[in-house]
């Protein structure tokens, strides 16, 4: 097809063995369109063998499509001409469905920002809602290792598209061994790259407004089936965007999140197995969703509760009426100032009303070897890993829980509030919740970070960990683990700015932070607790 402005766009169509019109359904990708992004959905015949003529778009400038590809700014208008332009393809019934995750999520909010009126229903999967604080930035702090990793795959296909055998020799280089504090390797190769802007531009800027879909799709409405990983780094976008359409929309919002992360969605994520209730029933359920909106076949759907959850710990989907929110129990740290230390020094005390001590603890942040990622969803590799390595190390603090004597379930929000000081003038915090098992195993459950200049410590600092719903065995433990880095998924903080260079580390200063709590400085975990009493829901 040929966009408004002339530029050429190609696609792959996969139509049904059969006769009569059938609804499209539509995928925009930068990745090379015969990928289709089987990598986590069904390939394309699949969905047409269920009764779809299926298109597979290369954006402008990716795969053989011509025109110059720039980061998310061509993909409203291009959007809306495709949707357009598939809706009159020879077969079509004149209804149009997206689908995809990732970019190919936000392909699919673009296109329904300029509402075209044959986009009937969209499933955007893994998405950034916020580009700014849902994707490029955690708290403030620039999610580095991701951020660099899907920099350089993206040169690294540039190159490849341009013939440029020694761009693309370097690049992949540097995508096996990535250079994190050497970004000249980038600046020389892919001077054009997004990752430039995303660390020249701050909060404030236009660019942040001009391109993330929360500000174009404030008055669209229509049909969105919302789909999640715990461990996927741009959960809160997805999460952000149901939220804020749920409450202002008239059409049916549903939303599934399975214990994955980015990619792929299977029952093993990390060092930990979900189990074969965590293989994805994505494939079957957007086939459901189209079903109802493309094809008007009562499926069921719209008599289910429209969220699904699915409980890390015993392994099954959860469904609710919306996501859990006003469910939150307080946890308050104590400590007897030995938190790096003793793991027996920090403690969490349920809200009982009786008065804890005044304490404090502190912790030095080494900039030569910071606390390092493990798993969660800001790392690469994500996911669940046995981390008691990591929260045994002097420059970690932990609060832990006594053993439950039933089973805790959460589902929804955790959110840490903690009264902290630094002597420098800026510092980083990063929370972990982890289950600690009887046999002394601690794995991750979620975990969040922040990026702070200095205040009073007067006022706590709140800390919005990843959202998330799991059991903790009755006989475990659960613990809050605190450090000053999570490296290197996020740039490290050198005292008054991000460390992005050699230079910027040789200047990186030591820094000593105290985390008080007490009755005074009630530092604090707020977990959503639900009720054991629960409806289930099984996939065929």
């Amino acid at each position: 097809m040929y966009t408004r402005d002339g530029v050429r766009l190609d696609a792959d169509i996969y139509r049904p063995d059969a006769e009569g019109e059938f609804p499209i359904l539509l995928m925009r990708q930068p990745y090379g369109r015969a990928i289709a992004s089987t990598v986590v959905y069904a390939h394309p015949t699949w969905y047409a063998a269920h009764g779809y003529i299926v298109v597979i778009q290369d954006v402008r400038g990716r795969g053989s499509s011509q025109g110059e590809f720039r980061l998310f700014a061509h993909e409203i208008a291009d959007g809306e001409d495709t949707v357009n332009w598939v809706a009159n393809f020879p077969g079509s019934n004149g209804k149009v469905g997206m689908y995809g995750f990732s970019y190919q999520g936000m392909t699919q909010l673009y296109a329904a920002a300029a509402k075209p009126p044959a986009l009937t229903a969209i499933c955007p999967a893994m998405i950034g809602y916020d580009l700014y604080a849902d994707w490029a930035y955690e708290g403030d702090a620039f999610c580095l290792q991701t951020n660099l990793a899907w920099a350089i795959q993206l040169a690294t296909e540039t190159a490849r598209l341009r013939k440029d055998q020694t761009a693309y020799i370097a690049l992949l280089a540097a995508a096996e061994n990535l250079p994190l504090y050497n970004p000249e390797i980038l600046q020389q190769l892919a001077p054009e790259s997004f990752y430039h802007h995303w660390l020249q531009h701050s909060p404030a800027d236009t660019y942040w407004q001009e391109l993330s879909p929360k500000v174009h799709l404030q008055n669209i409405d229509l049909p969105m089936f919302h789909i999640g990983g715990w461990f996927d780094t741009y959960l809160r976008g997805t999460l952000h965007l149901y939220e804020d359409i749920t409450a202002r929309s008239t059409t049916p919002q549903h939303l599934l999140v399975g214990p994955w992360a980015h990619l792929p969605w299977g029952r093993k994520v990390g060092e930990m197995d979900f189990g074969i209730k965590a293989t994805s029933p994505v494939d079957q359920m957007q086939i459901r969703w189209f079903d109802q909106f493309l094809k008007n076949v009562d499926t069921g759907l719209l008599q289910e509760q429209p969220v699904c959850l699915f409980e890390m710990g015993s392994n099954i989907w959860r469904s609710f009426p919306n996501i859990p929110i006003d469910n939150q129990k307080s946890y308050f740290l104590s400590t007897t100032g030995l938190a790096s230390i003793r793991e027996d020094s920090g403690t969490l005390i349920p809200n009982t009303q009786a008065p804890i001590p005044d304490s404090f603890d502190v912790l030095v942040h080494d900039p030569w070897r910071p606390v390092p990622a493990v798993g969660g969803h800001a790392a690469i590799p994500s996911g669940v890993f046995e981390r008691s390595s990591v929260d045994s190390r002097a420059d970690v603090l932990t609060y832990t829980s006594a053993p439950l004597d039933q089973d805790l379930h959460l589902a929804g929000n955790v959110v840490v509030e903690i009264f902290s000081s630094a002597d420098q003038p800026s510092y980083d915090l990063c929370a972990v919740l982890s289950q600690v098992y009887p046999d002394g195993g601690v794995y991750n459950l979620t975990q969040g970070y922040i990026r702070r200049q200095q205040g009073t410590p007067h006022l706590p600092i709140q800390i919005q960990l990843q959202a998330t719903c799991a059991r903790i065995a009755q006989g475990s433990a659960w613990r809050l683990s605190l450090s000053a880095a999570c490296f290197p998924a996020y740039a490290m903080n050198s005292g008054n700015s991000a460390v992005m260079s050699r230079q910027d580390l040789m200047n990186a200063q030591i820094m000593t932070i105290t985390i008080r709590c007490g009755d005074t400085f009630p530092s604090q975990v707020l977990l959503p607790v639900v009720a054991s009493d629960f409806n289930s829901k099984s996939f065929s």
